[in-house]
């Protein structure tokens, strides 16, 4: 593919010189530029893409698609002849190029699209997982890693930018996969990330107070994750597959059902899709489901209420891609918890460990609420571990002590990522909620340390939760990264407690 042939499948408001050369590749960062590429040069969040044209150049770059009229002007000015063109929008300029770089992936893979403020992960490795057993192959991109065609490969962002969705669907797509499950977050929706991808399905899991800190208000947040699902900026999904228990639902639904979708909800009790009765087990629980494709009783290895609407999800949605609700029960007692979601930290110890990446204060009391259903049977106390993410949201600090006071009898306030804020400055400002909530706490900043007064609390039949982490091997402190993880800090500490034993 040539420059001239590229660009035709762009929409321009302004072009300047020809070239018939091989596009070799399309780049939105300069520092990856060969010869021969194209470098998309947009406006970002934090940086502007149009500063770097001079080292895309430098290093190659056959044309230049910028979305600032003055670069364009400059170009055209000072290297007359040079391929360029002026795009009115950066990140859709982004994914038209892209998709016609490689080969339109979209149009070969049936793409689902899971978009909400807690349980997109579980819901995305649900859906993947029943689908493989139906004998798909598939793409998975989300926040744990992604997984092309089998193949799983770490993950940058939870949505990555359109070029490297393009990338990661054209692999995908040469190696026999015929569906995407991808997790769509807000920030992604509202930058255009899934520019040009037609979801054939769309799940909506909740919507709870985050990311305050880029939308500023619950309503700007909310018009994010709509726009999956209205048709006014991506294409409307073919199934909107809808979690009735949240305030939005009939406001969304009614919005997707408009643009055209085919609605399908889902809940505990309500939804079209229901669990219409449930026991929750140790190690899972018991659902009798009710669905418009039929009705029966099955045994999850999912724990908790909020499992169970993950699962209900997943099963909606892998039924809208035409597997069977015969093989949907067949196929859920195979189902497997994800990593760092409800993860059992097991070394041999006489109380219950787990490992979950709760980061709101909506996920934190769904949390505790599950530890205090496992104490209910063994008489033990619910301790819980957290911190919250510096650079973030600092409305949602005291929220986050409140509902972990609430819902614990000990609360270990630690660090999560502190990025460029100080530790201590992020816990003073989760302490007062800890202090309304009366529950008994201590404040460490150190999350190794706190671990270990964690764990070191813990008694016969405990829960000790260590929340909001997660999957994550690393910790930000300042601008660096450093190896951490929560299993293997609470395994090494069992270990030193004098507990051994696989997890």
């Amino acid at each position: 593919m040539n420059w001239n042939e590229l660009i035709a499948e762009v929409t321009a408001v302004g072009a300047g010189g020809d070239s018939y050369e091989q596009v070799t590749g399309v780049e939105y960062d300069s520092r990856r530029v060969r010869p021969g590429a194209i470098f998309v040069a947009m406006k970002g969040g934090s940086t502007d893409g149009n500063r770097y044209v001079d080292k895309a150049l430098a290093a190659g770059a056959l044309g230049i698609i910028t979305d600032f009229a003055p670069t364009f002007d400059h170009l055209l000015v000072f290297q007359p002849g040079l391929p360029v063109l002026e795009v009115e929008h950066g990140r859709r300029a982004l994914a038209e190029a892209s998709a016609a770089f490689f080969g339109h992936p979209e149009r070969k893979l049936a793409a689902t699209g899971i978009t909400g403020t807690n349980g997109k992960t579980t819901t995305a490795y649900l859906i993947e997982s029943l689908l493989n057993a139906a004998q798909r192959k598939t793409v998975l991109v989300g926040t744990i890693e992604y997984h092309v065609a089998g193949e799983v490969r770490p993950s940058l962002h939870t949505t990555p930018e359109s070029r490297d969705l393009y990338e990661l669907m054209a692999e995908g797509a040469a190696r026999g996969a015929t569906e995407l499950v991808t997790e769509v977050s807000s920030h992604a929706l509202d930058q255009g990330r899934a520019a040009g991808v037609s979801f054939d399905v769309a799940v909506f899991t909740n919507l709870t107070r985050d990311h305050l800190d880029y939308h500023l208000t619950m309503e700007k947040y909310f018009a994010a994750k709509r726009l999956l699902f209205d048709g006014t900026v991506y294409a409307a999904p073919r199934v909107a597959v809808i979690n009735a228990h949240d305030p939005r639902a009939e406001e969304l639904s009614a919005a997707a059902a408009k643009a055209g979708a085919e609605v399908r909800t889902y809940g505990i009790g309500v939804g079209e899709w229901r669990a219409a009765r449930h026991t929750l087990t140790p190690s899972g629980a018991v659902l009798e489901l009710e669905t418009p494709a039929g009705a029966a009783k099955v045994v999850s290895r999912l724990a908790g209420e909020v499992n169970i609407l993950n699962l209900l999800a997943a099963l909606a949605s892998a039924h809208a891609r035409d597997v069977s609700f015969a093989d949907l029960v067949e196929f859920i007692p195979r189902l497997q918890p994800v990593p760092g979601r409800f993860q059992s930290i097991d070394a041999g110890q006489p109380f219950t460990v787990i490992v979950d990446y709760a980061h709101t204060d909506d996920a934190l009391r769904n949390l505790t609420a599950l530890a205090r259903q496992m104490t209910a049977r063994t008489g033990g106390r619910v301790i819980t571990l957290f911190g919250c993410g510096g650079d973030r949201d600092r409305t949602k600090r005291p929220k986050m002590g409140l509902a972990a006071g609430q819902g614990s009898d000990f609360v270990v306030a630690t660090s999560d990522n502190p990025r460029s804020e100080e530790p201590l400055a992020i816990l003073a400002e989760i302490e007062p909620g800890l202090k309304s909530s009366g529950v008994r706490y201590v404040v460490e900043p150190d999350r190794a340390t706190a671990i270990r007064l964690a764990l070191g609390e813990a008694k016969p039949g405990d829960v000790v939760l260590l929340a909001g982490k997660g999957h994550e091997k690393e910790q930000i402190l300042g601008f660096k990264s450093i190896h951490f993880d929560d299993a293997e800090v609470a395994l090494s500490t069992l270990a030193e407690m004098g507990y051994g034993g696989e997890q």
